[in-house]
């Protein structure tokens, strides 16, 4: 009898246990800045309804015009909006940066000067906290600096007079390139820096373009046109080759 009843518990506990798997991690990089078809996406990607996305405008430095705008972009979805600024003081905030982004469904980055939001997330220990995010399957995402950040790292225009090399978190262990056709500077630059090795093979996207990404996998690619595209740069016998990645939805 007792063996019965020992039985009945494991499978009990089996099933149990069967539907807290491990969260899948995602993050959605799309090639500009956000818009309102981009924002509707995000909210499809939590499986929530109503649910909590965070802005993060680090990359212009808290900048209210850039804050206003992603409010704009969002007026009128189902979600509820949050802000996390990074130049904040003790005396007017009483949660921390964990306690505030891993309460979150979403977190979307903006654009803005990459170097100094890395340098600002390293330093407040914001890069540690995105981390426990995505591993907790926290949807993340961002266009421009927002869509670089997540990867290994590639060129920006953070610093004078030319585009140059950044390093990012690395949570896709790839390059990534965006503005790929809207910034004549960019695809040229990355190619040449991919064939000499200064950078890994990576994606490229367009600003109207996205890509999901599962787990570190390739999911699908995403637009709000059928103009905008997203591309897998890598090479092949020692040439470039530029892979497209067909669009699987328009977005409305």
């Amino acid at each position: 009898m007792r063996r019965i009843w020992f039985v009945i518990l494991l499978t009990f506990i089996c099933f149990a246990g069967m539907g807290q798997g491990t969260p899948t991690r995602t993050i959605f990089a799309y090639g500009g800045g956000f818009t309102r078809q981009f924002m509707s996406y995000v909210i499809t990607l939590t499986k929530k309804e109503n649910p909590k996305i965070c802005f993060l405008p680090t990359a212009t430095g808290d900048n209210a015009n850039t804050i206003n705008q992603w409010y704009t972009a969002c007026e009128g979805l189902p979600m509820r909006g949050y802000v996390q600024r990074a130049f904040v003081a003790s005396y007017t905030d009483s949660k921390t940066f964990e306690d505030n982004l891993l309460g979150m469904d979403a977190i979307i980055v903006g654009g803005g000067n990459t170097l100094n939001m890395m340098a600002i997330w390293k330093a407040q220990g914001i890069d540690t906290v995105l981390r426990k995010a995505y591993n907790k399957g926290i949807i993340l995402g961002g266009g421009s600096a927002g869509s670089l950040c997540w990867f290994q790292g590639g060129t920006t225009d953070s610093r004078p007079k030319d585009l140059s090399i950044v390093k990012c978190l690395g949570f896709i262990q790839t390059s990534h390139c965006p503005h790929y056709h809207s910034e004549p500077l960019r695809k040229p630059l990355y190619f040449d820096n991919i064939l000499q090795g200064r950078l890994s093979p990576g994606y490229a996207i367009d600003d109207k373009a996205g890509i999901v990404f599962e787990n570190e996998q390739y999911v699908r690619t995403v637009a709000i046109d059928d103009k905008s595209n997203a591309y897998y740069v890598s090479v092949v016998n020692g040439q470039v080759d530029e892979k497209l990645l067909p669009v699987t939805e328009i977005l409305k």
